[in-house]
């Protein structure tokens, strides 16, 4: 059976991308599948397609293409489809019309599903007509609802129901919503039901709940109330000040929410990280996911931080929450719209560890409902009931009759020459000798189809290495090469080369294999900081074959960090001078290593290598001043300590503020306090680098935040501006008071700006 989804770009991130991704790769396993995505914004899809599922997009927008449709004509004109109220109607051109008419007009698909408004008004006017013409009845038509049925602008939901009457099915992904859809729509010969939407078992190890750290995940949109989540974490900071909250997304809503960020004091807390492909690793952080909108279609985001083994906190909004969550049980459940609740509920898990993992231990159970096999099984179970009720009654008898004399001969035994299959509306298709069918897998030598030696003479095949990764708990970065990917690899093997960007620093490690008597076992090796002195900066890696030099960069697969979350939280708790690591020469310089995958997907390490290292753990801003609170490694504090700026240009003055300490056991502890700055060059923004003197006589320490899972500080630990004394304040040229700003810089290291 052929299979055909019709998704607005495959190659974003999202929920409704993520589900029909799952769906369409399941169900790939034993039918023909395809998905038809109306535009292609990027050289590859963000999130893992299988490579048994077809991928045909309709429009490119990628301006550096060859095939690039910005400059086509129907590109400026409309849609005459999509209603124009429609969210995204000004991405539905006359373009898109032209293409996905074009496409229902010709497809061979037995099944099409449309998952958006969109899509289901385009299907139900145009998917009527087959390859086969006339004498072909059309595909099964099915709609999918990934919002709910009041989460629609009047013009969407007029138009979506008028389609609904128009398709074979109407699925939603909560029992609720299809129970509101039937009663809204009464009459319709349509098919309403409800399947859930798949949550595939991630590669991720779960979470150990060691960590001090809530997370959340979902497109920034005012509907997932991350303002009310703000807000109650504000409560929870009161009572718990080590832990810290994580959200993941993008959208319309991020200025707003750094705003209700800078407002309630919560930068050293809260912090905002922006899109992420691969969510499974950063659940796989968390001790306790929280969910507060106001109304959840389905709730994917719990689902995936069930598999990670991690209790969820929700507000109990239509529709999917209080259907996936049993209260008390699995998870919690508390009213929408009430920060003092779901802060009270965040607080029980935080402060009741074996709560947190009893829920986490039975959230793990409960995700099993929602496996890929399991949802997939409902839809073919849909696609058969469809099929059977539009089948003539003529065809039912001849197929029972079928059925009944089936025993009495051999399965196979007709015509050799052709195979027969059933369409949709239950007519057969002859499909002659040599048709597109199955495909066959090809012979090939087993040792090379295995990663093993190549056949004598024979030209060893390319190299395409990926690798996965994990950092354990000691900060050690473990690296294993799917061996698919180095063909011809065995005998002389295969070794990890660390290439320093920007630099000849170059490094050669032995790769092994996990298990020497399987040929498809990975090629692994562990890097420690114990045994590898590695410059500061960004390191790319590559695989290289023995047996020729072949050298190539390395893929990222999965990578796993959260180790370092325990390594670090080990760091704080230390009364040592930090993660030191004993060199040749007998020092012990600072070492901090994070894995990461590159934005066009290769994997890095991002390292940092310090003699001595001041590591800022929370930068507190006022009214009138702002502060820089820190912990000293590889040397003391002592008299005449100090936060030292030095300007960036000749004409600034720098600065100094007195250091003071906590005293105590922990003198390592400091906390340096800004009221005023020094006047700026001009106009423009005057920046100072930042340093902490342990000693009058002591060269000055960079001031930075290298500890932890975070490879650009830049981008996630952001600050407000406050108003500062200067000796410009009086001058007819600046009217408004000059205002400073924490930030760090590319290198992870403390910054201020005053502009």
């Amino acid at each position: 059976m052929k299979i055909t989804f019709l998704l607005h770009n495959a190659y974003a991130i999202g929920g409704t991308v993520r589900s029909t991704l799952n769906l369409a790769g399941t169900l790939a396993a034993r039918h023909e599948v395809e998905i038809v995505s109306m535009f292609r914004t990027a050289e590859r899809p963000l999130l893992g397609v299988s490579g048994k599922v077809r991928l045909v997009p309709l429009v490119d927008e990628r301006t550096d293409s060859a095939s690039y449709d910005g400059g086509h004509e129907l590109m400026s004109r409309p849609s005459a489809v999509v209603p124009p109220t429609e969210v995204l109607a000004h991405r539905y051109t006359a373009l898109v019309d032209e293409r996905l008419r074009a496409f229902l007009d010709t497809t061979d698909a037995d099944v099409v599903i449309a998952t958006r408004p969109a899509l289901v008004v385009f299907l139900a006017g145009h998917g009527s007509v087959g390859v086969s013409g006339p004498s072909r009845r059309r595909p099964l038509l099915i709609g999918q609802e990934h919002l709910s049925y009041d989460n629609h602008v009047p013009g969407v939901r007029a138009a979506q129901n008028e389609a609904i009457g128009r398709l074979d099915a109407f699925v939603t992904v909560s029992a609720r919503d299809a129970a509101d859809h039937r009663r809204r729509l009464p009459g319709l010969r349509t098919r309403i039901t409800n399947i859930a939407n798949a949550a595939p078992r991630p590669k991720a190890e779960p979470s150990d709940l060691r960590a001090s750290l809530v997370v959340a995940a979902g497109r920034l949109f005012p509907v997932k109330r991350y303002d009310l989540l703000i807000e109650a974490f504000a409560k929870v900071a009161t009572e718990r000040p080590e832990w810290r909250l994580r959200i993941y997304g993008q959208g319309p809503e991020r200025a707003a929410l750094r705003t209700a960020i800078d407002r309630l004091g919560l930068n050293d807390h809260v912090f905002l990280m922006g899109p992420h492909a691969t969510l499974e690793t950063e659940w796989a952080k968390a001790s306790v996911a929280a969910v507060s909108s106001e109304w959840e279609s389905f709730g994917m985001t719990i689902l995936e931080a069930m598999h990670a083994g991690v209790p969820v906190v929700a507000t109990d909004c239509p529709h999917g929450p209080g259907e996936i969550i049993t209260d008390g049980s699995d998870g919690l459940l508390v009213p929408p719209g009430d920060p003092d609740a779901l802060a009270a509920g965040l607080l029980r898990l935080i402060d009741d560890t074996d709560l947190r993992r009893r829920l986490g231990t039975a959230a793990r159970a409960t995700v099993q409902r929602y496996a890929p096999r399991a949802i997939a099984a409902e839809y073919e179970q849909l696609i058969a009931e469809l099929r059977e009720a539009r089948t003539p009654a003529a065809v039912r008898l001849t197929r029972r009759v079928r059925r009944g004399l089936g025993a009495l001969w051999p399965r196979g035994a007709g015509d050799a020459g052709a195979s027969v299959s059933a369409s949709a509306d239950g007519a057969t298709r002859s499909k002659p000798r040599g048709a597109a069918g199955p495909v066959q897998p090809t012979p090939v030598d087993a040792a090379a189809a295995s990663g093993g030696a190549p056949a004598q003479g024979a030209k060893p095949r390319p190299l395409r290495p990926k690798a996965d990764c994990r950092v354990d708990a000691a900060g050690g970065v473990r690296i294993s090469v799917g061996a698919s990917g180095v063909p011809g690899a065995a005998g002389r093997g295969v070794v990890l080369v660390l290439r320093r960007r920007h630099g000849d620093d170059e490094f050669r490690v032995p790769l092994e294999r996990e298990s020497a008597d399987d040929p498809k076992s990975p090629w692994t090796t562990t890097l420690s900081r114990a045994d590898l002195t590695l410059a500061e900066g960004r390191w790319d890696l590559h695989v290289e074959r023995a047996a020729d030099g072949t050298r190539r960069r390395l893929r990222a697969g999965l990578v796993e960090q959260r180790g370092l979350l325990s390594a670090a939280a080990e760091i704080a708790k230390a009364e040592g001078t930090g993660p030191e690591v004993r060199g040749a020469d007998g020092s012990s310089p600072v070492a901090w290593w994070i894995p990461y995958a590159t934005k066009d997907g290769y994997l890095a390490l991002r390292t940092f290598h310090r003699t001595t290292h001041a590591e800022v753990t929370a930068l507190p801003v006022g009214e009138g001043a702002m502060a820089v609170e820190g912990v000293l490694y590889g040397a003391e504090l002592g008299d005449g300590a100090a936060l030292v700026g030095v300007a960036r240009g000749e004409d600034v003055a720098g600065f100094e503020a007195p250091v003071t300490t906590a005293g105590g056991l922990d003198e390592r502890t400091f906390q340096a306090r800004l009221t005023s700055l020094p006047e700026p060059a001009g106009p423009d923004k005057t920046v100072w680098d930042l340093f902490l003197r342990p000693t009058a006589a002591a060269e000055p320490i960079r001031l930075g935040r290298l500890f932890g899972d975070i490879v650009d500080r830049k981008d996630t630990d952001k600050y407000p501006a406050v108003a500062l004394d200067t000796a410009a304040d009086a001058s007819p040229q600046t009217p408004e008071a000059p205002e400073a700003r924490f930030f760090f810089t590319v290198t992870n290291d403390l910054a201020v700006s005053l502009s």
